[in-house]
């Protein structure tokens, strides 16, 4: 498998050998969707709260008669029919969100996107990304002369330099390879590799 290897200027200067088993693999369409629903999910943290009949505010007593009235028979006015009554099944803070995925699973979904981002020409390779000094300017400038506004970078290894740089840059995602999520792949419209992150990327998906 061939991709672009772009210049400073991020123009396609040539194209490099990529290992097919991480960027040649056919599209799983199920499976990415699963992997990328589990990664949400995961994410997600138990802080909603909702109180049962026990929970809520209420008096116990009887709200009327139980004949003679002519409406339908109540014990209590925290029933969950009645409004201002407590949730029949109420959500809980510790309710678990997680999503269960195998670890060959997860791999070959992450190659799967890899895979299908080569094809589409959404996924390039660079030589290096350093800068000599933590601005965000300076990271900016680069990506906008290679004219990409929204972008994630795999680099094999992000500096203090690079890291400061591109924190406060809203679309630009800059992480080592093993902080790569299939969400952000999904998400940005380009992604950039550099050519010692290939390798890594083959080691952990491979």
């Amino acid at each position: 498998m061939q991709v672009e290897l772009l210049n400073d200027q991020g123009q396609a200067a040539s194209n490099v050998d990529v290992p097919d088993t991480v960027f040649g693999r056919d599209y799983n369409e199920a499976l990415v969707h699963q992997i990328v629903v589990a990664y949400q999910a995961n994410a997600r943290q138990g802080t909603r709260a909702q109180k049962d009949r026990q929970a809520v505010k209420h008096t116990t007593a009887k709200p009327f008669r139980q004949k003679g009235t002519g409406r339908a028979r109540a014990g209590m006015s925290s029933s969950p029919i009645w409004r201002g009554g407590g949730r029949v099944h109420p959500n809980s803070p510790d309710e678990n969100f997680s999503h269960k995925v195998n670890k060959k699973m997860y791999r070959v979904g992450m190659a799967t996107i890899l895979s299908q981002l080569a094809r589409d020409g959404r996924l390039a390779v660079v030589e290096d990304i350093k800068l000599e000094s933590p601005k965000t300017k300076g990271l900016a400038t680069k990506l906008k002369a290679m004219n990409l506004n929204s972008v994630m970078v795999i680099a094999d290894e992000v500096d203090e330099n690079l890291f400061l740089a591109s924190r406060n840059l809203a679309n630009v995602l800059v992480v080592e390879p093993r902080y790569a999520d299939p969400l952000s792949l999904v998400f940005y419209k380009k992604v950039i590799v550099t050519k010692s992150a290939v390798a890594k990327l083959q080691e952990m998906y491979a």
